[in-house]
């Protein structure tokens, strides 16, 4: 049975979605006014892994991730490139498809923008206004925090802790200091849009409501985010959502950790803040094989974890992803044997049982890799014996549906040899501006190779198959393929 970790009550929960095997899940998308760096593409993978799993557990998923497209942050680049709002965000809204393609993101069922969105805006404050939980000040409405007892819920905070410790803008209008804009009158230069109040533009946290109302319903199953937006966004949206219609918002609050760079978190400020296109323009691998990379070496920690990137996690992912990719070529070869064929189905199922015990287990993608990786060691030691061409087919096609749903493993073609502009003696890429780390994949001899060709005939003949494995995967992290003959007989590749 599926249990997901509830932000809101702070503790793993069976999963039962409001419709029989429908899931409707919200995921607060990104502010188009620059590119995406990593920390966007954590949580875009995050909440695409979840939803593909979902689907593959039999859920028809209904998935709703918006865009930003006004904001003083979008207002502000504007401002300084003197050029529209709507050039900023159409220019950074076709950045983020690009940047998600390379990553193998699926699109949201729908995805809309706020300033798509007013209409349904303006009724959710104007409702609220109507019931006195929002009040109006010189053209700006903001939401009485105190009208909502409950605030501070998902969060886990006090209001009066809150009030005490509030850095926020002192502004005598507001009734208490932690009262927040629903719409904001207009100011010269900037958006703005018709309302009861005057011309003005929404306030961020509204804006998610509304949306996430029109398409999913007043109250849904999932909603996610960023570790970052359960306080004040997710808190706020809470409260004018059960405000306006008096029923529980979301009932699954799912939210990702943060990422840091070399264990220091990314900023601006320390110099280790990059997009997500600079690791694709600085990797020293293919477009798609970099993408593959990237996820793999994401999925590799459980999403409510911090994540630290560093250069050698990739160059650690490309090898683990290298190991995967051997066993598919290999499962390509014609074979004349199937000795092992009997053995093949029940390390299948094994893996399958495994690989859904740990998604269940709150979507444990490390886990759940794990169990690939036990099937891949398994079925190299089966091929070994001899597996016919059938049921390597049979196999292959396993590997593909179990790793789509991780967005790996579906690349045809993929480049072994690692032939990368390294730091002599490194493993450093240039990307992430860590600490050289010594390089392990230095190329190898021939007699090098053949020594260690020789030596695994030999423990194959002796049936020792795990030390047979363990060669072939040092050689791959050093960019040789093995490929075994149907006759006994072994060949080698860089």
């Amino acid at each position: 049975m599926l249990t997901i970790h509830n932000t809101l009550t702070a503790k793993k929960e069976p999963f039962e979605s409001l419709v029989p095997k429908t899931v409707r899940m919200y995921v607060c998308g990104v502010t188009v006014y620059d590119y995406c760096h990593l920390g966007h593409a954590r949580s875009a993978l995050v909440f695409d892994i979840i939803r593909r799993y979902l689907e593959y557990a039999g859920y028809t998923v209904e998935f709703v991730k918006n865009f930003t497209d006004v904001d003083d942050k979008i207002i502000k680049r504007a401002n300084e490139q003197g050029v529209s709002c709507e050039a900023i965000t159409t220019k950074y809204i076709e950045a983020y498809y690009e940047d998600m393609d390379k990553l193998g993101v699926h699109r949201a069922s729908k995805e809309p923008k706020a300033t798509e969105s007013i209409a349904d805006i303006i009724a959710l404050i104007d409702k609220l206004a109507k019931k006195g939980i929002a009040y109006q000040v010189d053209g700006d409405v903001y939401f009485q925090v105190e009208k909502y007892p409950a605030y501070g819920r998902l969060s886990k905070r006090r209001l009066e802790d809150l009030q005490a410790g509030a850095r926020v803008e002192i502004d005598e209008r507001k009734r208490h200091p932690m009262d927040f804009a629903l719409w904001k009158s207009s100011k010269p230069g900037e958006p703005s849009w018709p309302s009861p109040w005057g011309p003005g533009r929404p306030g961020w946290h509204i804006e998610c409501s509304a949306m996430s109302m029109h398409y999913l319903g007043e109250t849904f199953d999932i909603h996610g985010g960023g570790m970052d937006l359960i306080f004040p966004h997710h808190e706020n949206e809470i409260a004018q959502s059960c405000g306006a219609t008096g029923k529980e918002f979301a009932r699954y609050w799912v939210h990702n950790g943060f990422v840091q760079i070399n264990q220091e978190k990314m900023s601006k400020s320390l110099g280790n803040f990059f997009t997500i296109r600079e690791i694709f323009e600085k990797s020293p691998w293919p477009k798609e094989e970099t993408g593959e990379v990237l996820r793999y070496f994401l999925v590799g920690t459980h999403y409510r974890s911090p994540l630290d990137f560093s250069d050698q996690s990739l160059v650690e992912a490309k090898s683990a992803a290298d190991g995967f990719y051997d066993l598919l070529n290999r499962l390509e070869e014609l074979s004349q044997s199937d000795t092992g064929d009997e053995k093949l189905h029940p390390a299948i199922e094994r893996c399958k049982k495994e690989f859904r015990g740990a998604m269940d287990d709150d979507f444990n993608t490390p886990m759940a890799i794990a169990a690939l990786q036990r099937l891949r060691s398994d079925v190299n030691k089966l091929i070994d014996q001899g597996l016919s061409t059938e049921v390597r087919k049979l196999a292959r096609e396993e590997f593909r549906s179990l790793g789509n749903v991780l967005g790996l493993f579906q690349l045809e073609k993929w480049q072994f040899k690692r032939n990368i502009a390294l730091k002599p003696g490194t493993d450093s890429l240039g990307i992430s501006g860590g600490r050289p780390t010594p390089r392990h994949g230095e190329e190898l001899t021939e007699a090098v190779i053949e020594a260690k060709l020789k030596e695994r005939n030999e423990a194959r003949k002796q049936k020792n198959f795990k030390k047979a494995d363990e060669i072939r995967q040092f050689l791959a992290s050093h960019g040789i393929i093995i490929e075994d003959k149907p006759d006994g007989t072994s060949r080698w590749k860089r």
